[in-house]
């Protein structure tokens, strides 16, 4: 009988440590948030462009310069002009860069 009290207070504390833990946690990152702070933000810091200020990620600026979805990202991505390094695949598999362009686009718009 002691043994089944122990289990159940051993059992609850640590499902009462768990929940805390959980509750703790903080938000899950976005798919493509980390790639694009791994290899982006330095260049595209909140969105913006310290190369060439009138391309920047924000949706107004894209269209202006004709980059209009996910595609037309990863597009540039792979094939960008001056100022900007390229991602190809060996840096950036078509699943990241994906991610990446869907997280340009939900963010900053």
């Amino acid at each position: 009988m002691k043994k089944i009290a122990l289990a159940t207070t051993v059992m609850f504390s640590l499902g009462c440590a768990g929940a805390a833990f959980c509750a703790e946690k903080p938000a899950a990152k976005m798919p493509g948030e980390a790639k694009f702070t791994q290899h982006c933000t330095i260049c595209h810091p909140d969105g913006g462009n310290i190369v060439n200020p009138k391309k920047t990620l924000h949706k107004k600026d894209r269209e202006a310069n004709n980059i209009r979805t996910e595609a037309d990202i990863i597009k540039l991505m792979r094939k960008p002009g001056p100022g900007m390094t390229a991602f190809d695949q060996k840096t950036l598999n078509d699943k990241e860069a994906l991610d990446i362009a869907k997280y340009v686009v939900k963010t900053f718009n």
